[in-house]
């Protein structure tokens, strides 16, 4: 019973760490971002179309568009995968006083995270103008 308490006051102390609330707001952030965009997908899905579960005005989709859609989910979830690993090989460095190692880092996690939110523009782009 003591090594529950133990576990419970040590992800109390995790919470008080800055690194801990970047990456809970990182995941909030690609969560919202996948909940809009899946909102918008679901509303041009020709089955839920059919059996009028969707009150929106969107467009069949074909052939290419929906690989497009497909390839470009495929590469959000890569980049946010990255991100998340580029964030914590800084914390890493950082922590071990590689300097240099920890600013690159940073810098390759800024890029993989401003890929990933242009990707997610682009699907919400794509919807907007595919929707009404």
């Amino acid at each position: 019973m003591k090594w529950i308490i133990h576990d419970l006051k040590e992800a109390l102390a995790q919470l008080k760490r800055k690194e801990t609330w970047l990456v809970i707001t990182l995941l909030v952030g690609f969560g919202i971002i996948t909940y809009t965009i899946l909102q918008f997908a679901l509303k041009t899905d020709s089955v839920l179309m059919y059996l009028r579960h969707t009150a929106s005005a969107c467009r069949q989709l074909s052939n290419g568009p929906i690989i497009f859609l497909f390839c470009g989910m495929i590469f959000f979830v890569f980049s946010c995968a990255i991100t998340f690993g580029e964030v914590q090989r800084y914390f890493h460095f950082k922590q071990r006083g590689g300097h240099y190692q920890a600013s690159q880092s940073f810098r390759a996690a800024f890029f993989w995270l401003a890929v990933a939110i242009a990707i997610s523009t682009a699907g919400l782009l794509f919807f907007n103008e595919y929707c009404r």
